[in-house]
């Protein structure tokens, strides 16, 4: 019977991930997510995502998440308000212990906060928390937390730069037909 279901929920799964791939109505989508117990904030413009699993995830206001990004929300990812995700990165909040003599699973939450940005093609593991302002650069692989206002890159992530902290925008990129 535990087959039937987890298969069951992966079909859930598919259905949903293929919705974003085809429905332009970002308030739709919004929706979406809530009758599976993901909360998203007001003006948060959520693109083509794949997500792994039913609840586990809170995403804030004026977000942008684009195209291909993967959130492997089996544990819980935690996404701030002002925040813009790039095409395809990927949060990953489970993994498997290779040390382990039965390959069992492990993970860690993740938390992304307030006004920070990720380009496209960045790796994110779990347990990392992103802090307030940071900005992650194309293809970087965020093995540790991130600090606040800093600019990190590279495979591991390491720090390159300040950013300044004056940060007065608001995201809006609601498109219905972007990329």
């Amino acid at each position: 019977m535990r087959n039937y279901l987890l298969q069951l929920n992966f079909i859930i799964l598919a259905l949903i991930n293929l919705s974003f791939r085809f429905c332009f109505l970002f308030s739709l989508k919004r929706l979406l997510l809530y009758c599976i117990g993901i909360k998203t904030g007001k003006q948060t413009a959520i693109h083509g995502i794949k997500i792994f699993a039913l609840g586990k995830m809170k995403i804030g206001r004026n977000c942008s998440i684009n195209s291909g990004v993967y959130l492997d929300n089996r544990r819980r990812i935690t996404i701030g308000n002002n925040v813009n995700i790039s095409h395809d990165s990927k949060i990953y909040t489970l993994g498997h212990d290779y040390n382990s003599p039965d390959f069992a699973t492990k993970g860690k939450e993740v938390i992304i906060e307030d006004n920070v940005v990720i380009f496209s093609n960045v790796l994110i593991m779990p347990g990392v928390t992103i802090h307030e302002g940071a900005v992650v650069l194309p293809g970087a692989v965020v093995t540790k937390d991130v600090e606040e206002f800093s600019v990190v890159g590279g495979n591991p992530a390491r720090f390159i730069n300040h950013r300044q902290k004056n940060i007065s925008y608001s995201l809006d990129y609601r498109y219905w037909f972007a990329l």
